[in-house]
C-alpha cells in the first residue's frame, strides 16, 4: 500500500473471552485490507483476552475497521479504536524481570508496594504475567529500567517489602543468559542441608557450645574462615569415622533441595557443590544426589579417628569463588550461565562471581550484599527466578 498524506494510524483495543484462533482472524483481516502492522502486544488474565495492534490504513473511512468490529462481535469480543499519532519512541533503557515468588496468595498490599517502589525510582511496567494461574503465587513483571537507576535504594527497598510480605523478589536483567544457565553451584551446610555439619560433630564430641560459638562468628563475617576452621577442627581431635558416619546419615535437606536439583539435571544442567565444610560428607552427598562436582575441606584421619587437623588447602570465600570459575572453565561454561546458591558471609566472594548469586535463606549481611536473596519459600521457588515453570510443570 502506498503511503499517503490520507493515511492514518489506528490504534485496535480488542478484549474479552479468549479462545483460540482470534488472533488468526483479525489478522487475516488485516492483511486482506492491505493495512500495515506497527506494533502489538497481547496478554490474557484470568480467561480474557486484552489484545492491542497498530495498524496504517489508507482513506477516511477504512474497511477493514468495520471487517474488525463485525468479526469481534461474532466472537463475543468488544472492539475499540483510536487514531493515534505516530512519534519517535523514547530509549526506554534496559529490560529487567522483577520475579515474586509467594508460599501463599500475592496478596494486593505487595503488588501495591513494589508498584510504589518501582514507580518512585522511575521504572516502568512495560506487563505483568502470573506464572501461577491456579493459585496466584508468581508473577513476572517486566519492567524498563532507566540509565543512572540508584540500584543500592532499589534493592534496600524491594528488600524490605520482601520482608514485610514473606515475599520473595529477585530483580534480574531481561537478556539472552536468564534462561540459559547452565550451571548450578551450592554451598551445603544450611543451603543444600538444613544444619552446619561440624556443629553437629561438635555435639557428638561435646563441644557444641564452643563451635557453634565460633561458627556463628565466622559465618557473620567476625573472623577470618581459615583461623576459625581450624580452631573448630582441633576440638574435635578424637571423634570416630563411625560416628561421622551416624551424623551423615541423619542430615535433613533444605525442603525443595532435591526436587530442585532433580529438577534441573533433567534439564542439562550441570551441579555442583562447593564447601567450607567436609569432604566426608560432600562425597557422600553428591553420590546420593547424582552431583557432577564436590569440593570441601579434606580431615586428616589416623586410627579411624580425627587429628583435629586439616589437610590441603582450606576451601575459604576466595577458594569458593575460585572453584566456581575452575569448573565453570572446565565445562565450558560462561560466568553468566552460572547460578550461585550460599548463606554464609563466606559465600559472597562465589555469589558474586556467577551471573546469579542468590543468598538463600541467608544471614542479614549476606542478603545485603548479595545480589539477589530468597528467604520464604522452598528451594524450588528458584525455578521461577531462572524462568522455570515450578516443579512437574517444565516438561
Amino acid at each position: 500500500m502506498q503511503k499517503t498524506s490520507s493515511n492514518r494510524n489506528i490504534l485496535v483495543t480488542v478484549s474479552g473471552p479468549d479462545q483460540p484462533g482470534i488472533t488468526s482472524k483479525l489478522m487475516h483481516l488485516v492483511t486482506e485490507h492491505g493495512a500495515i502492522l506497527k506494533d502489538m502486544g497481547q496478554a490474557v488474565t484470568h480467561g480474557l483476552l486484552s489484545l492491542s495492534f497498530l495498524i496504517e490504513v489508507g482513506g477516511d473511512e477504512p474497511r477493514v475497521v468495520k471487517e474488525l468490529l463485525f468479526s469481534c462481535s461474532q466472537m463475543n469480543l468488544t472492539l475499540t479504536f483510536q487514531d493515534v499519532e505516530m512519534r519517535d519512541l523514547p530509549d526506554v533503557g534496559e529490560k529487567f524481570i522483577l520475579s515474586c515468588v509467594s508460599t501463599g496468595n500475592l496478596p494486593a498490599s505487595f503488588v501495591r508496594d513494589v508498584a510504589d517502589a518501582v514507580a518512585e525510582a522511575g521504572i516502568n511496567i512495560l506487563r505483568i504475567d502470573n506464572m501461577t494461574p491456579k493459585n496466584f503465587t508468581c508473577l513476572e513483571i517486566t519492567t524498563t529500567v532507566p540509565k543512572g537507576l540508584n540500584w543500592k535504594k532499589v534493592k534496600e527497598k524491594l528488600l524490605e517489602i520482601s520482608t514485610d510480605h514473606q515475599v520473595d523478589v529477585a530483580f534480574i536483567k531481561d537478556n539472552v543468559f536468564r534462561r540459559s544457565k547452565r550451571l548450578i553451584v551450592f554451598d551445603m551446610d544450611s543451603t543444600l542441608i538444613q544444619t552446619e555439619v561440624i556443629d553437629e560433630m561438635a555435639d557428638v564430641a561435646g563441644v557444641g557450645s564452643e563451635v557453634r560459638h565460633i561458627t556463628e562468628e565466622a559465618m557473620n563475617g567476625k573472623m577470618d574462615f581459615n583461623e576459625s576452621l581450624r580452631k573448630r577442627v582441633s576440638k574435635l581431635k578424637g571423634l570416630k569415622v563411625e560416628q561421622m558416619q551416624e551424623i551423615l546419615e541423619r542430615l535433613p535437606f533444605t525442603p525443595g533441595a532435591v526436587e530442585f536439583i532433580q529438577t534441573v539435571k533433567s534439564l542439562g544442567y550441570k551441579v555442583a557443590l562447593i564447601s567450607g565444610g567436609f569432604t566426608f560428607f560432600a562425597e557422600a552427598l553428591k553420590e546420593k544426589l547424582g552431583l557432577d562436582y564436590a569440593f570441601a575441606n579434606e580431615l586428616e584421619i589416623s586410627d579411624g579417628m580425627l587429628t583435629g587437623e586439616i589437610e590441603g588447602t582450606i576451601v575459604n570465600a576466595e577458594q569458593k569463588a575460585f572453584l566456581l570459575k575452575v569448573i565453570a572453565q572446565q565445562e565450558k561454561i560462561s560466568l553468566e550461565q552460572v547460578v550461585a546458591i550460599g548463606d554464609g558471609a563466606n559465600d559472597l566472594p562465589m555469589l558474586a562471581a556467577a551471573g546469579l548469586g542468590i543468598a538463600f535463606h541467608a544471614k542479614d549481611i549476606v542478603k545485603k550484599e548479595a545480589e539477589q536473596h530468597m528467604s520464604h519459600g522452598p528451594m524450588t521457588s528458584i525455578l521461577y527466578f531462572l524462568g522455570i515453570p515450578g516443579p512437574g510443570q517444565h516438561r
